[in-house]
Order: structure tokens, then sequence, then C-alpha cells
């Protein structure tokens, strides 16, 4: 997901912009740049870091700019194809967030007309249209060029000759961040809690006029929008490492508090009636991408286990191309960033279908908040580690709640069973951190997993979809083939691939699939596989069995997901470290995946 920064006012912009794209590293990119208004409109593009981009520069002296981190999607990675993108007559400069879905024949129009494109960037064509349609009025031009572009965008331009920012945004991010004369653009709040914490959330089809001084919103029609700024609890210090080696290292440990955080006021709305939902559905509908959907799975067996309500998970990505049943179950849109493209679009395809619509998110003010008829929030604070750690937990916190909640409303759970549960819940912070000062553990146990090409990860039950999610976090940090499966799967297919060298994690927590979790793991130490096994303190059978051993505390064991996912992250994390890997930017991937 691409990161934007604009700054308009007294500091020196090129610092501003610089520190902004730092901040903003953690969405993912491949190449970055810089467009300053000073005596004249100056741009630097690098491929790679934000760094060598940093290095390569002079000292500008500007108060006025933009900068870009670029994510390839249309034209490889390159320093040709890196934003900001000039106008034939290096006036105007313009970056931007999104596909412009008929940029092929809008371009072959423009060089018919004369215009000279320097890059294979389906954006390029904004700033030869703004060129088309400038006529001394920058946001003017903006909104002709909007009438003529099929697509999505977040998208902030200047011109040589103004002090202004203007920009646009359509299903994808931006933010204002409201100083004291100095204003701000952003794609996420991250990028300006170093000026300001008063930030307004930008709406799709709107256009913003900025400056040192003013910030003007205006709504399709063209007419003057009022909107109250909200107030950014996150602060500068939240957002950075805080003397970890790595945020996510830092994010795993602050799940304790994360948590805490996620039940604080929700235990209470859920006591008296509240929180979520008010009415009995007849069923349930999880839709999710990637991590959120793993959590999308656990949430199937609480909400079965709990509410006895029928219950189906669907990939974002599928929903929207499934021809429906003609059933209107709740559909819960489970998004960390509240601005997934697939989830958007699968919120959007459910209110079609008449559903009612539930969203999960920990961003306040993301586009996923008025996408549906009722919102979570997790409160997990910032997250800035490519691969979700505390943002899962708190969405599996959600799923728990959710799950008393209509469990209630059925009355499928007595008093006394719902305040048993959520004492238990009030308790997990102490189980999360049990797990964690277990790391150095974690740390020495993983070492056969270090030179694997292909490990794999067992579980059963509600523990199935966390094992999913353990394989998902090696995978991502680490660059290991890992796969995830319920463990009375192997004799389908995987017991095949098993050898001394393929080593195997499984889950073997103290409930009614136990006994069985223990005969799958004779069945791969019978193959050689080496077996890293995750039990629960007290556990004396495991050994047999197992060549190494990691303990999560004793648990009810639908609660057992939270404490074995922290667990698991803590797998993946040196394992990863331990094979010298970028863990808080992979390769290839971006925080958020904000196009289809």
């Amino acid at each position: 997901m691409c990161g934007i920064i604009g700054y308009a006012g007294p500091r020196n912009a090129q610092e501003v912009i610089l520190d902004g794209l730092k901040r903003l590293e953690y969405r993912g990119y491949d190449s970055a740049g810089v467009a300053i208004v000073g005596r004249s409109l100056e741009i630097y593009k690098e491929k790679g870091e934000i760094s060598k981009l940093a290095s390569s520069m002079p000292s500008l002296d500007g108060h006025l700019g933009v900068g870009h981190t670029r994510w390839a999607t249309c034209g490889q990675p390159s320093k040709m194809n890196a934003h900001p993108f000039l106008d034939c007559k290096g006036r105007i400069a313009v970056v931007h967030n999104g596909i412009i879905e008929n940029h092929q024949a809008l371009r072959k129009q423009l060089v018919e007309e004369g215009h000279v494109f320097t890059s294979e960037t389906d954006t390029e064509v904004l700033v030869h249209l703004l060129e088309k349609h400038y006529k001394g009025d920058l946001h003017a031009a903006l909104r002709e060029t909007l009438r003529e572009v099929k697509g999505t965008y977040a998208t902030v331009a200047l011109h040589v000759d103004s002090h202004q920012l203007v920009a646009a945004r359509k299903e994808n991010p931006l933010v204002v961040g409201l100083g004291h004369g100095e204003n701000l653009f952003a794609s996420d709040v991250t990028a300006i809690l170093n000026y300001t914490n008063k930030a307004l959330y930008i709406m799709d089809g709107e256009t913003v006029v900025l400056d040192p001084q003013n910030v003007t919103i205006y709504d399709h029609e063209g007419r003057i929008v009022e909107r109250e700024p909200h107030v950014v609890t996150w602060t500068v210090e939240d957002a950075q490492k805080g003397g970890y080696e790595h945020y996510m290292l830092k994010e795993i440990f602050e799940q304790p508090t994360a948590i805490h955080n996620s039940l604080l006021g929700s235990l209470e709305e859920l006591e008296n009636g509240s929180l979520m939902v008010d009415q009995d559905v007849p069923s349930v509908k999880l839709v999710a991408c990637g991590t959120s959907y793993h959590a999308s799975m656990v949430g199937k067996y609480i909400i079965e286990a709990l509410a006895k309500i029928p219950t189906t998970v669907e990939l974002a990505s599928e929903y929207r191309y499934s021809p429906g049943t003609g059933e209107n179950p709740l559909t819960v849109m489970l998004t960390q960033s509240g601005e997934t493209a697939d989830t958007l679009a699968a919120a959007r395809e459910a209110r079609r279908r008449g559903c009612r619509t539930l969203a999960v998110t920990n961003v306040v003010g993301s586009t996923i908040a008025r996408e549906v008829d009722s919102v979570f929030y997790t409160n997990a604070g910032p997250e800035i580690g490519v691969a979700a750690t505390k943002t899962y937990t708190a969405q599996l916190m959600a799923m728990y709640l959710l799950g008393i909640r209509l469990a209630q409303i059925r009355h499928a759970m007595g008093r006394d069973e719902v305040r048993e549960l959520t004492s238990d819940l009030r308790g997990m912070p102490r189980y999360v951190g049990s797990v964690l000062d277990r790391s150095q553990q974690v740390n020495e146990a993983v070492d056969m997993l270090v030179p694997a090409q292909d490990v794999f990860f067992l579980g059963r039950n509600i523990n199935y979809p966390t094992m999913l999610e353990g394989a998902l976090k090696l995978k991502e940090i680490s660059y290991i083939h890992a796969e995830g499966y319920a463990a009375g799967e192997l004799k389908h297919g995987p017991l095949a691939l098993l050898t001394k060298s393929t080593p195997v994690v499984a889950a073997c927590v103290k409930d009614h699939t136990y006994e069985k979790m223990i005969s799958n793991i004779s069945e791969v130490a019978a193959r050689n596989s080496p077996i890293l096994a995750i039990g629960v303190e007290g556990d004396t059978d495991l050994a047999a069995v197992s060549d190494a051993i990691v303990y999560i505390p004793p648990i009810s064991p639908i609660l057992s997901p939270v404490p074995l996912t922290v667990m698991v992250q803590l797998i993946s994390y040196y394992t990863a470290k331990k094979r010298g890997c970028p863990i808080d930017k992979p390769r290839n991937l971006a925080k958020s995946v904000t196009v289809d």
C-alpha cells in the first residue's frame, strides 16, 4: 500500500516529508520520491530505500511539497516509475495511490495531443490531464481530471506558482493533519503525529484544498463540507520501536496491553446489552482476508460453541463473486486497517444483498466504518510491523465478545457461564504475559526450523486455524515455505512430504482432541520429522513424542487460541531473526492491500 505525505507550512518541507515517508515505510514500498516547491519545482526519486533517496538529495529550501513511497502495480519498480510525476512543462507534480483503470485509453489520447510520457505507470496520466485542464486554478483542474478517470485514488498535486496542495480520494485512505500555521496530507495518521494529533478523514468523492492556514473540503458536487476534526489518541512514541530490535517484537510484547484496551469498556457494554448487536440472528457469516481470515475461522468455532448459531467463513476476495443463497446472515467484516479493498467490496455486496453488517477494525475513521451498519473498534493501537500480531489477538477478543453477546440474546449461556468466561477474558493479559515470559525458551527451541525449506503446522478443532496463522507468520517473515493443516488430514497427503528435514510444529492443548493429537504427532515422529510441540504447562506426555516443547499456561480450551497465537508469533519471529530476514519489511508484502 503506497504512502503519501504532503506539507504546507513554515517548516522545511524536505525534512517534514522525509520524516513522514520514514513513518510510512511499514506499508511496504519499492521506490520513493519527493517534490519541493522553492525557487522552482524540484523533484528527486530513487528505487529502493528512503535512506538512499535522502542521501541523494541536496538541502532544499522550500515550504511546500509532496512525497511518496510506491508499491509497484502498473510498471516495474524503478526510478523512472517512482512518484512524483511532472507535467511536460515541469510545473505540476502529482503523487497517487490506487489504480487508474482506463489509463491506456487516456494515455493514447494524451500522446496524440502531444503530451510526452516518461514512465510505464497508470498514474502519469493524472499529471498530464491536470496540465491539459489547468487554467490558473489547480483545484478546478483536478475536478475536471477526475471526470475523465475511472478507478481508485488518493492523489495529491501541487503547482509551482501556488502555495496550495490539492487532493482527492476514492477508495484509498487520505487524512489531513491540522497544525498551527501548517497543514499536512498523509495516507495515515502515523505520518503526521510528529506535528499534530488533529485529523480530518477525507471521504470518497471529496476533494480538498490545503494551504498553511486553511483546509477546505468539497463534496462531489463542489459544495463545501464542514467536518469536526478527530483527536488521535496514538502518540509518536506508540508508533516507534521503544528499544525493541523490531516493530514486530515490540508489538508482540504489547499484546497484554492491547488485549486489555480491546476489552476496556466492551465488557461493560456486554453486561448492559449494548455491545455490537441488539437482536437475534438466524446465522452469521464472517468475511475477511489474510490474517483476519484466520481470526474469522477461530470466530466460527467460538460463535457456534457459545451461541449455537450456524456460522460460515468466507474470503472477502471470493465473497462478492459468489451467487448468494437468499439468506440474510449477520455479515461481519474483519479488517485491521479498515481499508482492505476486497473486504470493502464485500461489505458493499453484503448490504446490496440486504444483510445486516458489522465491521471489526482497528482504525477509527477508516472507510469500512462508513460501509457497514455498526462497528467494533479493537483499540489495539498502531501496528507498524507488516506481519499482524497484536491486531490479530485483538480481533480474537472481538470474536469472543460477539459470541458471548449472541449467546446472551438467544439465552444459550447462563449468567454464571457468562460471568466465568468474561472473568477469564479479563485475565487474558496475564495468560499472554506468561507466554511472553517464555520467549528465551522459544528462541532456543526454534533451531530445528532455521535451516528448513518446508515446515508443517498441525492443530485440531479451534486451534486448527491458529496453526494456519502460525504457518502464515513463518512464511511471511522467514521466507520458509510453511503450511498449516488440520492434523486429522495428515493421511490425506501431507504424510508423503514428511522427512527428517521437514520439521513439524504441533499444537497439543488439553481438550477433547488431545488423544487424537498425540496419535497424530506419533505418526509424524515415525517418519523421522523433527517435532516442536506446543503443550500446556504440566503435560508430561508430550516429551515422549517430541524433539522440543514450549508451553502455554493452563487455560480453558476455548480460550487457548490466544496464548497459542502468541507462541507461534514468537516461534516465527525468532526463526526469522536467526535467518537474518528483514522482519518488519518482508519482501513483496504491504501492510494493507488497498487495490484488487
